[in-house]
Order: structure tokens, then C-alpha cells, then sequence
């Protein structure tokens, strides 16, 4: 029976780990686990440049099976990537990618750690990484961590001695924490530091290697392993219930959006860690051999470590709330030792520990999702102690201002509830991610604060601390005012309290282009988020634009109400590009914020202030045919893109596609990844070809190699080979190799020029290898490298033609690059040049 509620409880611990919109529940196996984190004194940091580029099996293994303080640091967000699961790019992938993390975190147990660099893009080799990251300041990232974290073991995920062999990222990322391992002790490094930190010294340094790095197993099972520890991270946890790859594996799977969902694993896995600096532990299982990580390393923690031992040892799963006394008792032998570090991140732990030994429930939650600052809110604070130890709750206080003073007796199971006025201070500020505050580099984040670097979130504008007294030991336990509501279909949630403006402002399109000097009407939205808002939007633009009416005055009554106004722009005759804006006055303070929200089931539902504009383009553009049959991929903004210039677009469902549905579009277009995650379009091909084959024109965007369904044989006509190359300087030199092709010709004349401003890369993926029915249009390089001739291939095939491209116009439309979207049009124009000239000759 009790191995049974044991599981129970363990499969109840992994379920509530892993939904971030609901309040923790804690099993008894879950207390028990932490106070054996609690009795471990040593700490781990890996280090890798990307998420998803984290080992959680590795995580995992020295959070729940050695028991150690795990530490994740991921250079960047990377925001750099591409997205499965919806239309987030840049700015707004890093937000959900940090998300994603810190979801895996939750789940292995480790700790989230960034450094300020930005993720501009696969990069080829470290010196280029390294001049756009400014090396200086990500190295002093990597060490402000290491001093603040203090990791005896540092582990490194890629190598540092293999430039070029890997993203350029990845190899920066070790060789800046080979360099930070020797800094971190020294006080000239970084001085500036050392008011907020102290030196500090790992006593190891690891490669986390595997048979991957050496080409093939083979060649991995001849290396020389003198110098690398085996460990099983296939552990099997019977107190969890679970092994810890089946842990690995849930969190891993958190990374939705890079499309790691995956299934579960078990058995014994070995994973290889190849010393680097320190010594060789002489146990070569495990890192932590030879450091002390009891107690005992911890002056005056003696006293401590047996109170604790002995919690552990006897550890009642029935009655968890009779180690409440000791826990008390090393509680306040804890508050008197002197090594500030270990008192601070053990009295967290240890309080943390006795909320829920006690069963007891503390929060503070606003009665609204969000608030403006100068606005009075109110919090329901809720107080639930559900055992029979005698606690009183002395005062409660937001950030610091006490919002209830007279002391009350927590009785057994009985809620205390009461509501408590916020006055949200004019000073506060708006909550958004604290690295997009501050416009910054194409390397590097600005950050102001430099309390915050390092931080995985900016820290919450209101925090509830609740004043506690356990029979005369007194402790304060602070938690973050949060919003909760329910929902029919899914119960109850939780999301983070925000403090927003009173109103916001947004264009429809980030993109505008004018295919000739047409005004167009450009709706702003502005949407309140407070009651009885009135003032002014002003439109902003370029010199050579105009506007018909720059200001109009606005009153929304309601809250989260909405108000369109149309703005006539003009633009200049000419071939230009600018930026519009609104600009919203009220009650003496200019706003010019769009409020953009990410919400997905697996992370918390975030809220992101950005700059509100919009890129107009007046281009000479011309185009022949009208309607587009799009296929979704991987999640990409190319149909809004071409809606721009006048296209109709048709999002497919590849479900519904059979013989002659295609038939009545111009083009039919595959959005990004189409093949790797569409698996319909398994049994549609047959179909899109056909399609092909009677005159129609397709369109393939990039697709990984390999990723497709078995049956494939080839996503093309004919023999297509997609290989890993790619251009990813975006400034790269171009060639036109097919001058006289028609898509460099018809209806647009495509030049050099029409490569310029291009964003991120040239491209990825592209084919290495083809038949001789396709031909290739363009040739790039990156510095130093050999030409590539796949981005753009077109073959003809029956009546039709067959194009695949890897050129990144999922990045460049988006942005606007007056050249991508000439270059798309002819791409859907192919043929159309023959009906025109057909018609000419019969008129």
C-alpha cells in the first residue's frame, strides 16, 4: 500500500511540475527529495550557448540522483531560431524560448541562468561570434555568474578546441567559460563586480563529451578515456518513482517551439565528462568526488547537518509535519553562521522546506490580471496553516508597506482570508522582459540594471511578504503577487500580475509596401487598459511621406475595449523605406507601446511591451497572377507578406487537397519546414506534383534534411539532395549565374542592388546536389568559403515548374526587404511571361 501512495505521489509531483499555470501541489515524496537537496552542499553549472542545447539528462542526474544545486547558463535566448508552434520570431522567440527553459528547469530541478548576448543567427566559426557578442562583455557575463553561483564542478556542453567544426556559438560558449574558470578568482577581473560578489574558484572543469564529437561510435569506443568519468544517468529513483531520463525527457520536451517534444526513455545510459582543469576525481563516477559537500564544510554547520541527517534518515511519508520541531530548530542554529552565502541559500531552501512540512498555503493574489501604474488595486491574501503546530501570522506586508498589522493565530485548517488595497506607485514600472528594455546591439542586450544580468526574468513589481512566528522562531516568507481565475475546460490558473499603461497602440501590418504611389488608409488600434481613458494619437513618419490627418483626439470607456482610427498615408513617388509610429498623449504622459501577449499551455502566459511601428516600403514592384494557395509549415508571416503586395492568399488545409483541387491558383507556396512536420502532406504529394505537372507553379521554402516521412524517396520531381550548407552572413556577396532566366527578369528586373539589406542570413539548407533538370539561379558564399549554387533551383516539369529555395524569405519579408519581396514575386510570376507575350500576339 504505502509503495503504491508513494507512486501516487510521485506521478502527481511529475504531473504538477510540469503545468506552469497552477499552483504546486507537494507529496511527501516531494519534501523528501528536498531535504536530501537540502543535506548535499555542493553545486554544478553547465554551460552552452542555446536552449534545447542543455543535457537535462545531465541536469537531471545531478539534481535528483547526486542531489547537488544545478545550474543551467545559456548564453543566449536564441532568439535566432526558427518556431514550430506559432508565429513568434526574434525578440518574441527569446521571450518563449526563456520560458520553455525555465519550464524544463521545473522539472529537472536545475536553476536558469543568461548572459546579455543575443542570438544573431548561425554563425560559422567563434571569431565572428565573438567580435558581434563583444567578447569582453559576455565573458564578464559568464564570470559575474560563476562568482555569484559558486560552482564547485563546471561542465562544459560543446568543446573548446574545435573552431569552425560547429555553430560558432556553441564552440564560443565553452571557450568563454575555459577563459571565465581561470578569472573568476582573480581580483582584477572584472573589479567592478566584486561590490556585489566575490572572487570565487570551481575546483573543476568538464567537457561533456560523447561518441558525437569523435564522428562515430567507433571512433569514440577507440579514444582515450584516462581522462573521463562514466556516469549512468539512467539512475532509476524509487522515492520519484520515475527514472531519471524519463524526468530528462519531460523537461527536455518542454522545447515545443524547436519541436523537441519526444518520447520518454529508461534503462541505464552512460554519459562521458572529460576533465579539462582540476584534478581527477579518483572515483571516475562521480564529479563530486573528493569536495566536501556535507555540512561540515560550512563553519558552525555541524550542529546543523546532524539535526538534518537525522530528518532525512527518519523521514515519516505519513506524518511529514512531525519534522516540523527539528526542521525549527536547525532553522535558527542556521540564522547563526557566518558564510553569508550558504546561510542565504539554505535558508531559502530550508524555508521553502517548512511551508510545506507545515501544509502550509500563503498568497497574495491580485483580483485583476493586471494594473496601471498610479491605479489601487486589490489583493486577496490567503493564509492556510494545515497542521497542528501553533504559527501566528504577525503582519503582511507589499514591498514592505504592511497591509495587515494585527497578528493572527493560523488555526489548524482554518482560512484566513482578507483583502488589502495595492496603490500601484506613478514611479513603477511597466513589466516587460528587462532585456528588451533598452534598444541594443545585433550582439549584445542592453541591460541598465546590472543587478538583473544574469536573471532568466525581471523581477516582479510586488512581492507579498508574510511575517510568520513557529512558536517563537520567527521567519518571512515572500512570494510574488500572482492572478488566478478558472476556466470551464481547464480549472484553475495562475499567471503573473503585470503592470501595464492605461492604453496601448498598435498597427495591423508591421509591414506596409506600395506598389506604386497609391495612398493606402493604415488602421491603428489603440486598446485600453483602464477604465474612461481620453487623449490623443498622434501619427508619426518619415520626411517624403504624408498623412492626411496627424493627430485625433480618443475616449475608450472600458476596460480592454478597443478603438480603430484610419490614418490616409502617402507615399513618396520614389522607391523609399521609413518607419510610422503612434504616439499616444494622455494625462501629460506620451506612450508609444504596443502590448503584445504570448500564450501557450506549457508556459506561463507572458506580457511584452515593444516600440509600436511599422516599416513602409514604396517599391517598384510589379506582379502577374492573383491568387496563392498557401501550405503552412513550420509557422512563418510569408502570407501576410505577399497580401501586402496584392496578392490573395488561400491557407490550405493539406487534408483537403486531391486531383484538380490546385488547379485554380497561380502558385502554390510551402511554408517553411513543410515537409518535416505537415505529415499529410505524406499522401498529398502525389497531388501537389500533379498539380505541377498540368502547369501549375510550386513553390518549396526550406526544409531540413532528412526530417520527412520514410515513404519519400524525394521531395521533388526529380533528385534533390539538401545538404546543411548555408550563407549566414547577410551581407555576403551574390552572384546571378542564370542571367536570362525568367526569374530574374520577369515582371521584375533583378539586380545586385535588390541583395542589399537583407536581415540574419542569406539562407540555410540549401540542396548540395541535383539533376540536370534543375537550374541553378544564384551563387553565395560566406568569407573563406567555397561558392554555393542551391538557394534558388527551378526545373521545369510537364507543363509547370518546381522551384525550391532556401533563401530566408521568411526572415526578409517580414522585415521588409524591398529585393525579397521583387525576387518572390517573380518566383510566383514563372510562366506567366509566355501568357503575356501569348496574349500580346493574339491582341
Amino acid at each position: 500500500m504505502r509503495q503504491l501512495l508513494v507512486l501516487f505521489s510521485c506521478l502527481l509531483f511529475l504531473f504538477t511540475k510540469l503545468s506552469a499555470q497552477v499552483p504546486e501541489k507537494n507529496t511527501p515524496s516531494d519534501i523528501y527529495h528536498s531535504i536530501q537537496r537540502l543535506n548535499f552542499l555542493g553545486t554544478a553549472l553547465l554551460v552552452a550557448a542555446h536552449p534545447d542545447d542543455e543535457n537535462t539528462r545531465l541536469i537531471s542526474y545531478l539534481s535528483n540522483g547526486v542531489k547537488a544545486r544545478t545550474g543551467y547558463l545559456s548564453l543566449t535566448r536564441g532568439d535566432g531560431g526558427q518556431n514550430l508552434i506559432g508565429p513568434e520570431l526574434r525578440e518574441l522567440l527569446g521571450v518563449l524560448r526563456t520560458q520553455e527553459l525555465l519550464a524544463a528547469r521545473r522539472i529537472d530541478g536545475g536553476e536558469q541562468f543568461f548572459t546579455r548576448a543575443n542570438d544573431f543567427g548561425y554563425s560559422k566559426h567563434p571569431k565572428e561570434t565573438l567580435k558581434i557578442w563583444d567578447k569582453e562583455t559576455i565573458l564578464g557575463d559568464v564570470v559575474q555568474t560563476i562568482r555569484k553561483f559558486k560552482p564547485d564542478i563546471i561542465i562544459n556542453r560543446f568543446d573548446h578546441r574545435s573552431p569552425g567544426s560547429t555553430h560558432g556559438h556553441h564552440t564560443s560558449s565553452a571557450m568563454l567559460s575555459v577563459e571565465a574558470f581561470d578569472l573568476v578568482n582573480d581580483p582584477n577581473s572584472y573589479p567592478e563586480q566584486l561590490s556585489t560578489t566575490e572572487i570565487w574558484q570551481p575546483k573543476r572543469l568538464f567537457f561533456n563529451t560523447s561518441w558525437w564529437f569523435y564522428g562515430s561510435r567507433e571512433n569514440f569506443e577507440k579514444a582515450d578515456k584516462t581522462n573521463m568519468l562514466s556516469i549512468n544517468v539512467g539512475a532509476y529513483y524509487p522515492t520519484l518513482g520515475v527514472s531519471n531520463n524519463e524526468i530528462a525527457s519531460l523537461a527536455s520536451s518542454q522545447h515545443l517551439c524547436q519541436g523537441f517534444g519526444r518520447l520518454n526513455t529508461r534503462g541505464a545510459q552512460q554519459d562521458y565528462l572529460e576533465l579539462l582543469k582540476g584534478d581527477l576525481p579518483k572515483d571516475m563516477t562521480d564529479p563530486f568526488e573528493g569536495i566536501d559537500t556535507t555540512w561540515s564544510r560550512v563553519e558552525g554547520g555541524t550542529k546543523i547537518g546532524a539535526i538534518l541527517y537525522n530528518v532525512e534518515k527518519n523521514f515519516d511519508f505519513t506524518n511529514p509535519s512531525k519534522h516540523l520541531p527539528e526542521l525549527l530548530k536547525a532553522y535558527g542554529l542556521l540564522q547563526h553562521i557566518e558564510d553569508e552565502h550558504w546561510k542565504k541559500l539554505k535558508s531559502r531552501e530550508l524555508e521553502t522546506i517548512i511551508v510545506k512540512v507545515a501544509g502550509l498555503h500563503l498568497e497574495g493574489s491580485a483580483k485583476t490580471a493586471y494594473a496601471n501604474p498610479g491605479e489601487t488595486t486589490t489583493i486577496g491574501i490567503e493564509a492556510v496553516n494545515r497542521c497542528a503546530a501553533k504559527i501566528v501570522l504577525e503582519s503582511v506586508q507589499i514591498n514592505k508597506n504592511e497591509v495587515i498589522g494585527n497578528a493572527l493565530v493560523l488555526a489548524t485548517n482554518i482560512t484566513v482570508k482578507k483583502d488589502v488595497s495595492l496603490d500601484v506607485p506613478e514611479s513603477t514600472q511597466y513589466t516587460s522582459p528587462y532585456w528588451l528594455m533598452e534598444k541594443g546591439t545585433m550582439g549584445v542586450y542592453t541591460v541598465k540594471n546590472a543587478e538583473w544580468i544574469g536573471k532568466p526574468e525581471t523581477p516582479r513589481a510586488f512581492e507579498v511578504t508574510f511575517n510568520l512566528n513557529f512558536d517563537g522562531i520567527p521567519m518571512s516568507i515572500s512570494k510574488p503577487v500572482i492572478h488566478k481565475y478558472a476556466r470551464p475546460d481547464k480549472g484553475e490558473i495562475y499567471q503573473p500580475f503585470e503592470i501595464v499603461p492605461e492604453v496601448t497602440a498598435s498597427f495591423k501590418d508591421k509591414v506596409l509596401i506600395f506598389a506604386d504611389d497609391t495612398p493606402k488608409q493604415v488602421p491603428v488600434t489603440i486598446k485600453a487598459h483602464a477604465d474612461n481613458v481620453s487623449g490623443t494619437v498622434q501619427f508619426c513618419y518619415d520626411k517624403g511621406w504624408n498623412v492626411d490627418v496627424e493627430t485625433k483626439p480618443f475616449h475608450i470607456a472600458k476596460k480592454d475595449d478597443e478603438r480603430t482610427f484610419y490614418f490616409t498615408l502617402s507615399p513618396p513617388q520614389f522607391e523609399d523605406e521609413g518607419f510610422i509610429s503612434p504616439l499616444i498623449k494622455i494625462n501629460g504622459k506620451e506612450i508609444n507601446k504596443e502590448l503584445v501577449s504570448i500564450a501557450y499551455d506549457h508556459v506561463p502566459t507572458q506580457t511584452i511591451l515593444i516600440p509600436s511601428e511599422a516599416k513602409v516600403v514604396r517599391l517598384d514592384i510589379q506582379k502577374a497572377g492573383e491568387h496563392i494557395g498557401y501550405i503552412m509549415g513550420a509557422g512563418d508571416d510569408v502570407p501576410t507578406s505577399l497580401e501586402q503586395i496584392g496578392y490573395t492568399v488561400h491557407l490550405l488545409d493539406p487534408s483537403n487537397i486531391s486531383k484538380g483541387t490546385l488547379d485554380k491558383y497561380d502558385a502554390v507556396v510551402l511554408g517553411i519546414r513543410a515537409y518535416n512536420v505537415v505529415n499529410e502532406l505524406d499522401f498529398k504529394q502525389k497531388h501537389i506534383l500533379d498539380y505541377v505537372k498540368n502547369g501549375g507553379n510550386l513553390i518549396v521554402q526550406y526544409n531540413t534534411a532528412g526530417r520527412w516521412a520514410a515513404q519519400f524517396e524525394n521531395i521533388a520531381p526529380y533528385s534533390l539532395q539538401i545538404s546543411r550548407d548555408r550563407v549566414t552572413n547577410e551581407h555576403s556577396e551574390v552572384k546571378i549565374m542564370a542571367n536570362e532566366h525568367a526569374v530574374v527578369n520577369f515582371p521584375n528586373k533583378i539586380a545586385l542592388n535588390d541583395f542589399k539589406g537583407w536581415v540574419q542570413e542569406r539562407g540555410l539548407y540549401f540542396p548540395n546536389k541535383w539533376s540536370k533538370e534543375f537550374t541553378p539561379i544564384l551563387e553565395m558564399r560566406d568569407d573563406g568559403e567555397n561558392w554555393k549554387k542551391g538557394s534558388l533551383l527551378i526545373a521545369p516539369y510537364g507543363k509547370g515548374n518546381y522551384i525550391y529555395t532556401g533563401l530566408s524569405f521568411f526572415r526578409e519579408l517580414p522585415a521588409g526587404v524591398p529585393g525579397a519581396y521583387k525576387l518572390f514575386s517573380n518566383m510566383l510570376s514563372i510562366g506567366k511571361d509566355k501568357v503575356e507575350s501569348q496574349d500580346r500576339i493574339k491582341g
